[in-house]
């Protein structure tokens, strides 16, 4: 039986912590983006609350998920760069106004590379 979608995202999400400290490998596309939803969902509602009367409790949580998930969503990056034939040192080219992003950007939405590379089997085999 297959999995609903929201299932999916979970599953996915609870991989992203469970492997925090998983910097070998590949992480597919959908794993990566999946992860980025949830976090960015996550960060939306307390976002709102902040601007409600738990301000102050919201911001100190939102200020514990950022430091919590810091190393996770290095893991994650680094292992779907690997995904993509790239080395996580590319992970750095963030730092670079701008165009850093965009480039990040760009690799973590291209397509794996098919077959085994240096980092790891196909992750679909």
């Amino acid at each position: 039986m297959d999995k609903s979608i929201f299932e999916e995202f979970i599953d996915y999400y609870i991989k992203a912590w469970q492997n925090y400290t998983n910097f070998s490998g590949r992480a597919r596309r959908k794993e990566f983006w999946y992860v980025f939803i949830i976090n960015l969902l996550i960060s939306l509602v307390l976002g709102v609350f902040q601007e409600t009367f738990l301000g102050v409790i919201a911001s100190l949580v939102s200020i514990i998920y950022s430091l919590a998930f810091i190393l996770p969503g290095i893991a994650l990056s680094i292992r779907r760069l690997h995904d993509t034939g790239r080395s996580g040192w590319w992970l750095l080219i963030g730092f670079v106004p701008l165009i850093g992003v965009i480039v990040l950007i760009v690799f973590f939405a291209s397509d794996s590379q098919p077959g085994p590379n240096q980092y790891n089997a196909d992750t679909m085999a």
